[in-house]
């Protein structure tokens, strides 16, 4: 697939190209029966391991790019592939192969006259999605759209397009042939150019729901243009976990809790912001900079001269810095992580039950832990299957980690008795 120049004005009519391509295959893909859409997932989990060699080929130029580019490290760990993550994203793929698939017709009950009231589960037919340089997030994304029996248009950042290339045209596109499934039904575009993004979320007649992933504000502002336009979105703008330590906290428990909080640093998962009871403030800051200073992680410790919910995995020249305020109780943490985060997840660690059902009541976000890390809120860990990213919206509708059983539209259906 050739790569389109920066500076070519077609950049718009190949996003549309894309779409009514996908547009064209989405029937076929919605028809195809379960054991066919298993099948596919299950030869993109054998063809990325047969393909290992040209995949890692074409990730290793992307990574030397980068960082030929001046990429930090954590963003450059987000877009390395290594022989052990692929073999984590085939497991991905043969267990969601195997995961059952979503009711498709629920009997709800009778209407007058004798008639059946059914709710049906459809696909949407076709489904975007703009996503940072995560080359995992490409097959991620893709998996869950077969799953779902949608059709696809991913776009992904200039930093990965080398890798999400490679994994379509060796992966992707063959497995879905290997099961006679038309391959356009998941289109990557073939583009470094950021204005493709924008053309993605502006076609509602043919790609009316697209799902976002990056940095906030280039994402708040991919929403507002999609809404201008008629699109809708699954936005997953803002991240940043938060950790309290309650007074009642076990102190080792609380610093391995820190440790596992922070193996990689360029998710939006990660730990961000930690809370400490002021009543034990004094005596367990020794030991969380002693745990942070063995992670490289700075500590960036009041008074500060950012927002307290400032997110470090989207710095490029900070990452590794985690947040640390001094907060009166379980209450007044509950009400930082409210106000001052995103409201991704949030966990205490206490060993009194009461304060712990207090905070986790208290805090409004997509995710709550007790004695555990936010690390935990991902699709993977917590559902076994992948995502294809984590909605922190505050209205109905999907939130927390989105799989495939989310990728659906309710259709009512009165039938006769």
């Amino acid at each position: 697939m050739p790569v389109l120049d920066a500076e070519t004005p077609a950049v718009a009519d190949a996003v549309a190209a894309c779409a009514a391509a996908a547009k064209k295959a989405a029937p076929a893909l919605a028809a195809a029966p379960d054991h066919a859409v298993d099948g596919a997932l299950a030869a993109m989990a054998t063809r990325l391991t047969d393909s290992s060699a040209t995949v890692l080929e074409a990730n290793e130029a992307d990574v030397a790019a980068a960082r030929e580019a001046g990429m930090s490290t954590g963003l450059l760990d987000r877009l390395r592939i290594t022989e052990d993550r692929l073999a984590t994203m085939a497991e991905a793929l043969r267990l969601l192969a195997d995961a059952p698939h979503p009711v498709r017709s629920v009997e709800l009950g009778e209407l007058p006259g004798g008639l059946r009231l059914i709710e049906r589960r459809r696909p949407v037919g076709v489904i975007g999605a703009n996503y940072e340089a995560r080359p995992n997030v490409t097959v991620d994304v893709a998996s869950q759209l077969v799953k779902s029996r949608n059709a696809g248009v991913l776009r992904t950042g200039s930093a990965a397009l080398r890798s999400a290339t490679e994994l379509l045209r060796s992966v992707i596109a063959p497995a879905l042939s290997d099961v006679d499934i038309d391959p356009d039904a998941v289109q990557l575009v073939p583009s470094a150019d950021r204005a493709a993004a924008g053309a993605l979320v502006t076609l509602p007649d043919a790609v009316p729901l697209v799902i976002l992933r990056g940095s906030g504000d280039s994402t708040r502002e991919l929403s507002r243009l999609a809404a201008q336009h008629g699109v809708r979105t699954l936005a997953h703008a803002d991240g940043g976990g938060v950790l309290f330590v309650d007074v009642a906290a076990d102190l080792d428990l609380a610093v391995d809790i820190v440790r596992r909080s922070l193996d990689r640093l360029g998710v939006c998962n990660r730990l961000n912001l930690l809370l400490l009871h002021q009543d034990c403030y004094e005596r367990v800051l020794p030991a969380v900079l002693g745990v942070l200073s063995d992670l490289g992680v700075e500590a960036s410790l009041p008074p500060h001269s950012h927002a307290v919910g400032y997110e470090w995995a989207l710095d490029d020249e900070r990452e590794a810095t985690v947040t640390v305020l001094p907060v009166r109780d379980a209450a007044d943490a509950a009400r930082v992580a409210n106000e001052e985060t995103s409201g991704l997840a949030a966990a205490i660690v206490t060993a009194n039950e009461a304060t712990a059902e207090a905070f986790m009541a208290a805090y409004a976000g997509t995710g709550v832990f007790w004695n555990a890390p936010t690390r935990l809120l991902d699709g993977f860990r917590m559902l076994g299957v992948p995502e294809t990213g984590i909605n922190i919206d505050k209205v109905p509708g999907p939130r927390g980690p989105v799989t495939y059983p989310d990728l659906c539209l309710r259709q009512y259906a009165v039938l006769p008795g």
